[in-house]
């Protein structure tokens, strides 16, 4: 895939009104910030006191790989990893919100409204409309990290601790660095499985057309990949697994789509 092909979907994707609307919602996103950062607060300040528990839990000899030890190199590496977790729960508050504004946004925004009278069409109001973003979303969320903890974690986790022990390596970890593999691969697989609610939503607010996306999927696979290589542990295997559901989920709900609208 060359880059011109890559800037001229992104070039076709932005003239649309869809590409419009998008920049409409980034304006309205960014004249949101004061929010963000309150239910950033808000989840950093209730998740924190549970950190040391979870990464308790985490390090169990249950739930290591055989022959593994946790071991720590910094008198502070426990309570920066304690940060890090706790900016991972503000960052899902942050998203569920980002997910319900840019429904209502959509649902509100001129072009979408004229679209809609040109098909002769209403959406639900934007109450409802929120409600269901936010429930999908979670469901989602919920399913992605159950794919990554019993799925994604345990296979890479065999993997690179065989290969490490057939080389004759020890295998002593440390604690931020297996710990933050976990909550990467967790974070990664959670925002990845967004990919059908994100395109349904696009879909069905008339921001861009079926036709429109299909021709831009190659551009969407590489931005898929390079969400994973952003959000995976450094290696192929990883950016594989994590990418690839998106990029199924995202091919699944142009299916639905095309099913249920013809």
């Amino acid at each position: 895939m060359s880059v011109e092909s890559i800037e001229a979907s992104v070039a076709r994707l932005a003239d649309t009104a869809g590409g419009q609307i998008l920049a409409s919602v980034r304006d309205a996103i960014q004249r949101s910030l004061k929010f963000y950062i309150a239910f950033f607060a808000v989840g950093f300040m209730v998740a924190f006191p549970l950190t040391s528990d979870l990464i308790s839990w985490l390090i169990h000899e249950e739930r290591l790989p055989t022959g593994v030890d946790i071991i720590v190199i910094s008198p502070v590496e426990f309570i920066f990893l304690q940060l890090r977790v706790a900016g991972y729960a503000g960052l899902v508050l942050v998203a569920m919100f980002v997910v319900g504004q840019v429904a209502v946004h959509g649902v509100r925004h001129q072009a979408v409204q004229e679209r809609l009278r040109e098909l002769e069409m209403q959406l639900p109001r934007p109450g409802p409309t929120v409600v269901l973003a936010i429930l999908g979303a979670l469901v989602l969320m919920v399913l992605g990290m159950a794919y990554a903890w019993y799925g994604l974690i345990p296979l890479l986790l065999e993997y690179l601790t065989t290969d490490a022990q057939q080389a004759g390596l020890s295998t002593e970890w440390r604690l931020s660095g297996y710990a933050g593999f976990i909550v990467n691969l967790l974070a990664a697989s959670a925002i990845g499985f967004q990919a059908p609610l994100l395109t349904l939503m696009i879909l069905r607010s008339g921001m861009f057309t079926r036709q429109q996306l299909a021709a831009s999927r190659r551009g969407i696979w590489f931005a898929a990949f390079v969400m994973g290589a952003f959000l995976s542990p450094p290696d192929p295997l990883s950016l594989f697994l994590v990418s690839l559901p998106v990029i199924l989920l995202f091919e699944a709900a142009m299916l639905v789509d095309r099913f249920t609208r013809g």
